[in-house]
């Protein structure tokens, strides 16, 4: 067996500069405006589909302007599964549903890092199905 080298953590993500540069790394967008553009359209879409007191409980874990955005929306009146929401989401900005899961992935791992375990537990529960995945975790079912 080979000793495996690890991996150095990803900086911490203390400004909205900075959140925005470990997108754009991770998303592999060519610019720092496409990684703007895809934080800003996830982070508004996400707002929509959290209460008030778990969208501020989310901001409080992020930059402030990424906490504004987050906050800006009011909430939905019906709820997405996951897979609604990037379909949702890929109508209104006039993208691919695979483009779309890319950039929801993207932006709702590095959130869910920021969140934390304990926070992203508690959305998981609270949210329909189908989030985990979006958030980078795998999607545990209960069997009947």
């Amino acid at each position: 067996m080979y000793p495996q080298a690890e991996v150095p953590p990803s900086p911490p993500v203390t400004t909205y500069d900075q959140m925005l540069e470990q997108v754009r790394y991770e998303g592999a967008y060519p610019t720092r405006e496409r990684a703007e553009r895809t934080t800003r359209i996830v982070l508004s879409a996400l707002g929509r589909q959290l209460t008030p007191d778990e969208r501020a409980e989310v901001a409080a874990s992020l930059p402030v302007d990424a906490a504004r955005i987050l906050m800006a929306e009011p909430p939905a009146a019906e709820p997405l599964t996951g897979w609604g929401f990037v379909k949702d989401l890929a109508t209104r900005t006039g993208g691919t549903p695979a483009t779309t899961r890319w950039d929801v992935g993207t932006v709702l791992t590095l959130v869910g890092h920021l969140a934390g375990d304990d926070l992203l537990d508690r959305l998981l529960a609270q949210l329909p199905s189908g989030y985990a995945l979006l958030f980078g975790r795998a999607e545990l079912v209960q069997a009947a």
